[in-house]
């Protein structure tokens, strides 16, 4: 069952911010975003390899923590990528389908502007996850998927897949040096859900 809506909601901190470092998006820059076609295809399907002319990337981790509604709302309410040193700045809090973010990498006017759509949301017992599309500006072209499931056990896997390409002069030039730092990317993702 995919929801458009996760029934999972935040907890709110007390200076009005949701969890660490995230910040929501104003009206015209959700707007703005919204209007921006996704860059590339195929959009939110359930791939099991890349399409041709894509680099391919998966990581799973057990977490430590054996709470899926505690998982679920941190991935969320985009926890994952702050407690990873990213900077996000969301429409929605917590995420659902069609929620935009831009996420930044480094300090200020040289931080590295990181524009995404999310595709699709699942939250549904024993899992639950979402995926998410570049935007024009993003230094890739694809998706990502974060994807939370229990098993019967209670242990918890978090699973990261990618599909990407260079997708600005930057990282078509940085080649190797690109890929190696989203798998590092990815694996201070995979750690973040028990911070």
């Amino acid at each position: 069952m995919v929801d458009r809506y996760p029934r999972r909601s935040p907890d709110p901190g007390h200076d009005g911010r949701v969890g660490r470092d995230v910040r929501r998006l104003s009206d015209d820059e959700t707007e703005q975003l919204r209007a921006q076609p996704l860059t590339y295809t195929p959009v939110g399907e359930d791939l099991t390899g890349p399409p041709p002319g894509y680099g391919w990337l998966e990581k799973s981790r057990v977490l430590r923590r054996r709470d899926l509604d505690g998982a679920a709302r941190d991935l969320f309410a985009w926890q994952v990528q702050a407690r990873s040193g990213l900077q996000v700045a969301a429409s929605e809090v917590p995420l659902r389908e069609d929620t935009v973010v831009v996420l930044r990498l480094g300090p200020g006017p040289l931080s590295l502007r990181i524009p995404c759509r999310v595709v699709r949301v699942v939250d549904e017992p024993g899992e639950a996850g979402f995926v998410y599309g570049t935007l024009p500006g993003h230094p890739e072209q694809g998706e990502e998927s974060f994807w939370l499931r229990q098993g019967d056990d209670g242990a918890i896997t978090l699973t990261i897949t990618a599909f990407s390409r260079p997708g600005t002069l930057l990282t078509r030039l940085g080649g190797p040096a690109a890929t190696a730092f989203q798998s590092f990317m990815t694996t201070r993702y995979l750690g973040a859900l028990d911070r």
